[in-house]
């Protein structure tokens, strides 16, 4: 990046935090606070270790430094500018999740575009939040557009905040779907009476919730898209899985349609052909329904994590907090755009031209010299693919 273009950045970005109204994490003071200035050098400067008392009022030092990406810490301590994580002496932790947009087995890296990368790693998010809020049943949660590649999601309930690394771990793993058995998805129960001699147990999948639910609602899909088919076909769509020969088919078709309504129950015991091809649906739940997160955000308790708000250095777009309600409408494309940057043109010099949609225009870039709207120019120049005009 020129200089002249590093010095437009940081001077816009200047002008963004002189109107904007930043509204800082909860125990703020307890927190350790850091930030990435505009440098010369091609590497990445981090200032950290420092304590927001030591920054002052958060807004005028935004205004002051105008940095080009600003951190908090997930983690509380007594001692937050302490330059060693020792001496800060650690108290609690938000549980920290971040979604790469790049990071997804769902992405195709240089076939999707930004917004396709990102509408993607929308559907992530809407898993990520499924987990959480019904089989965790978390309740203080903060969603934030990273400005970038994806989304964070802060949780901040007084029952994880006090986890180690070892039990946020398991949380990652719960989501991930990392180590599933599907023995226990299933709930046993003894029956007696009804003239059994001797009393029985019954396996019932758990349908309530949980990865049970998931691994259900699939097998069930399937189950009625067998019994919509012709014999022929369904036998032959038997087949496909692995073990399962003609004899085998035959009985689990039956088995199917004799027992559909208790399958809907749960029951997938009814045969044992049904059981073992329900069994082969919680893979396919942790395939289609896992949340992937970047693991290691989640499990450390002194990430530092982007503050809402603040401007994306690698986009300039604004971190953004998401009403839960405003989720399904919110488009970063669109709704990251800071006003700061709108209504104005200026001339760049692209490097790397291509299709881009964004501030809810679809434009296509050539290359060279070309005047533009501003926030499509800052977004360009961020992405070192421009670089800003003499004037």
């Amino acid at each position: 990046m020129e200089e002249r273009t590093r010095a437009y950045l940081r001077g816009r970005f200047r002008d963004y935090y002189r109107r904007a109204t930043i509204t800082p994490p909860p125990a703020a003071n307890e927190r350790e606070w850091g930030y990435i200035p505009w440098t010369e050098s091609p590497g990445t400067t981090m200032v950290r270790h420092r304590s927001l008392l030591e920054l002052g009022a958060l807004e005028d030092f935004l205004e002051r430094k105008r940095p080009q990406h600003v951190y908090f810490s997930a983690g509380r301590y007594t001692d937050p500018g302490a330059s060693s994580m020792g001496e800060k002496d650690w108290r609690s932790s938000d549980l920290v999740f971040d979604l790469d947009a790049d990071h997804l087995p769902s992405v195709t890296l240089g076939e999707d575009s930004y917004a396709e990368m990102l509408a993607k790693c929308k559907q992530a998010l809407f898993r990520l939040l499924d987990f959480l809020e019904d089989d965790f049943a978390f309740e203080d949660l903060e969603v934030v557009f990273s400005g970038g590649r994806g989304y964070h999601v802060h949780v901040r309930d007084d029952g994880v905040r006090h986890l180690d690394r070892e039990h946020r771990r398991e949380i990652v793993d719960y989501v991930r779907g990392i180590g599933l058995e599907y023995d226990e998805l299933i709930e046993t129960e003894t029956v007696s009476g009804l003239g059994r001699k001797t009393p029985t147990e019954r396996r019932t999948l758990k349908i309530d919730g949980g990865w049970g639910r998931r691994t259900h609602r699939y097998f069930m899909a399937f189950v009625d898209e067998l019994l919509e088919m012709n014999e022929e076909d369904a036998l032959a769509r038997l087949q496909e899985f692995d073990g399962i020969g003609e004899g085998k088919a035959t009985a689990t078709l039956n088995a199917a349609r004799n027992n559909r309504e208790g399958i809907e129950a749960g029951n997938v015991t009814v045969h044992t052909a049904i059981s073992q091809l329900a069994e082969r649906f919680a893979a396919t739940a942790v395939e289609r329904d896992n949340a992937p997160i970047d693991e290691p955000v989640t499990t450390d308790t002194n990430r530092l994590i982007r503050l809402p708000g603040s401007l994306h250095g690698g986009s300039a777009l604004a971190v953004r907090r998401i009403d839960r309600d405003d989720l399904a409408d919110f488009d970063p494309m669109v709704d990251a755009v800071p006003e700061t940057f709108v209504g104005h043109e200026i001339t760049v010099d692209v490097d790397r031209g291509g299709d881009l949609e964004l501030g809810g225009e679809s434009l296509s870039i050539p290359e060279g010299t070309q005047t533009l709207p501003e926030y499509v120019a800052m977004f360009l120049m961020a992405r070192g693919r421009a670089e800003k005009e003499k004037e």
